[in-house]
């Protein structure tokens, strides 16, 4: 099978978008203006990052002070700051990127190696321990490098990480040394310097990082980090894999990259392995909020269906991972199935994990609470921020689609972007409300008439699917009533892959009219998922809602949810955040003072998104809530 019947389209990037969504314009704005100036801080001041690399360059001098990945960290700001300045120009932020470039230029070795732990502790030691991520650290220069050529036109970082790549494939390859990394990010990291540089040596080299897994090769050298051969994926070779296993954020890279090696190789079996790791990961080991990994103790996965909610751990970074790969699987397949994941998890699982000042951050992101959880300033391990900061930055990636004859609409926001189809520019342009209304307006400006397909995804909810596979699924499964016009009158479409399909000669200022009713879903779980038996959840579009103690008298724990309540929708204020909130009168338990007796009595429940949560200080919060008094545990 050729390359090109495996891509089925391609997506628009993010440099070609321009974001004008009342909902996401705030975060992203928010991004260039508070999260990305807490990065610089951080890894400039208030931690020694950049003074690694100054005394690695013998600019200062010193000891490394740190953990040994955190050059990456370094990297993932350069990246995040290359997605902004995109569309948020800002000389001084440049300046600042340009004077990073240069210590990390002069830190690199002449032989192309850049690590500065390595550099400062001993070369000796270099590539004798797999799980040291030294790779990984080069995985994210790359990224960066690639980032920041394409928003600034600059070539030093990537020359940088050009020399760095060419250093590792003279080691390393058919032939030459094994090497299974400890932490993947540079095959996906590869196939971008690949499609940056047109070298396919970069791509083969990926290709070649993918195959060395499951053969044995990590037991020939040191792995002080690696847990267990599962920890690391390297039971069994990626193309025969079925079961997801071990760290999460190692494992969405890998599958990352895995797809796009695919995509540019036309490698099946590659193709075979991601669908059924995937089926694996959306059936049975995710969570309502498209987080994935239940597990602190292996930061990833456990046993299949083990999705406990007070100690979920639900990394960041595993959310952002997840929408890689759900895009990279939806590019291949034409399947919208994966971007209903990736929708679930970027305005749930991976939302949550910034503040609404976008000035502290989640590691982990649990789906009930204690009032013990807070938002940080900063992690030891603090590849969440800059992580979230790169996806938000570089959000317009996710939402259009090209081939030669076709339009794909993924994401609904509200923006604008030119898409080539043949020979003619067809300007779109998206308005919408979306998440907290469900209609959206679309209009095609072709200067000629030009005869295309025009795909408009139609979301899994509101077909009456709450995700794929039904491992969670909505109590009330009827599809909602979905109108698209065109021009004011209906239209007919065909549905194909979960998109509808409008075949037409388009014109200029067509208007095409989506609208999909957000009407309230109770949720509920397979029964193999012991943490919600006889419990619900609420959705409304594509957002999971929770209730928190600061709406609810201080408790999220003491609230019941019947299946005869009535629910109803309240526009409010969450901090600074306007949402759409849902309310109800329910049952409502307390215990006496004397803790003599439980008295249950009718209040008023607000829930709010969950993104949302944990902006207004440390409460209660539960997503899964009882249906019956028999569920309920108070906390006083």
């Amino acid at each position: 099978m050729s390359a090109q019947t495996l891509q089925q389209f391609q997506p628009v990037k993010f440099s070609h978008v321009i974001i004008t969504d009342d909902f996401w314009k705030p975060k992203i704005d928010k991004v260039a203006t508070v999260t990305i100036p807490v990065c610089v801080d951080q890894t400039e001041v208030k931690t020694p990052r950049i003074r690694n690399f100054e005394i690695a360059a013998h600019l200062k001098e010193g000891k490394f002070v740190g953990i040994f990945y955190d050059d990456s960290d370094v990297y993932k700001a350069l990246e995040a700051i290359s997605y902004s300045l995109s569309h948020n120009p800002d000389s001084a932020l440049e300046r600042k990127a340009d004077q990073w470039i240069d210590i990390i230029s002069k830190a690199q070795l002449p032989d192309g190696y850049l690590n500065t732990y390595f550099t400062l502790n001993g070369l000796d030691k270099r590539w004798t321990d797999m799980s040291m991520h030294e790779d990984y650290n080069g995985g994210h220069l790359i990224e960066a490098a690639v980032a920041y050529y394409d928003a600034t036109g600059k070539r030093k970082l990537l020359d940088v990480a050009i020399k760095f790549a060419n250093y590792f494939d003279s080691l390393f390859g058919p032939g030459k040394r094994h090497w299974v990394t400890g932490h993947q990010e540079l095959e996906l990291a590869l196939v971008k310097l690949y499609k940056a540089t047109n070298d396919k040596k970069y791509l083969n080299l990926a290709d070649w990082l993918l195959s060395e897994r499951g053969h044995g090769y990590a037991h020939g050298y040191t792995w002080t980090n690696w847990k267990d051969t599962a920890y690391a994926q390297d039971v069994v070779p990626v193309k025969q894999q079925q079961k997801i296993t071990g760290h999460a954020v190692r494992a969405m890279y890998m599958y990352t990259g895995a797809a796009d090696v695919a995509a540019l190789t036309g490698d099946t079996a590659y193709m075979h392995a991601m669908k059924t790791v995937w089926q694996d990961v959306v059936y049975r080991n995710m969570y309502l909020t498209g987080g994935i990994g239940s597990s602190g103790n292996n930061e990833g996965f456990s046993n299949d269906y083990d999705l406990p909610n007070g100690e979920a751990y639900c990394e960041t970074c595993a959310s952002v991972g997840m929408v890689f790969w759900n895009q990279r699987m939806n590019l291949l397949t034409g399947e919208s199935k994966y971007i209903d994941v990736l929708e679930r998890t970027l305005y749930n699982g991976a939302l949550d994990g910034i503040s609404l000042e976008g000035n502290r951050f989640f590691y982990g992101n649990t789906l009930a609470s204690v009032g013990k959880n807070y938002r940080r300033e900063w992690f030891g391990t603090a590849c969440c921020p800059a992580n979230i900061a790169r996806l938000l930055a570089s959000l317009g990636n996710y939402i259009y689609a090209h081939s030669d004859n076709g339009i794909w609409l993924n994401l609904f926001i509200g923006s604008s972007t030119s898409i080539q189809i043949g020979k003619q520019d067809v300007p779109v342009k998206m308005e919408t409300a979306y998440p907290w209304n469900g209609d959206t307006k679309i209009t095609l400006a072709p200067e000629k008439k030009t005869k295309f397909d025009l795909h408009i995804r139609i979301p899994g909810w509101a077909q009456g699917n709450a995700v794929p596979g039904g491992l969670y699924h909505f109590e009330d499964t009827a599809a909602s009533v979905i109108s698209i016009m065109v021009n004011g009158k209906n239209i007919s479409y065909q549905m194909e892959n979960g998109y509808a399909i409008i075949s037409r000669e388009w014109k200029k200022d067509d208007v095409v009219h989506v609208s999909f009713p957000m009407d309230i879903k109770r949720v509920a779980g397979r029964t193999e998922l012991k943490a919600d038996i006889n419990r619900v959840a609420l959705q409304r579009g594509p957002l999971v809602y929770c209730v928190e103690g600061a709406d609810n008298d201080n408790h999220a724990w003491n609230i019941i949810l019947p299946e005869s309540t009535k629910l109803s929708t309240s526009k409010e204020t969450v901090a600074s955040e306007p949402v759409v909130t849902i309310e109800g009168i329910v049952p409502s338990l307390s215990v006496s003072a004397d803790g003599s007796s439980v008295q249950t009595e009718k209040k008023k429940m607000i829930a709010i998104p969950y993104y949302v949560w944990c902006n207004r200080g440390q409460n209660q919060m539960q997503v899964w809530l009882p249906v019956s008094i028999k569920d309920v545990k108070v906390n006083n």
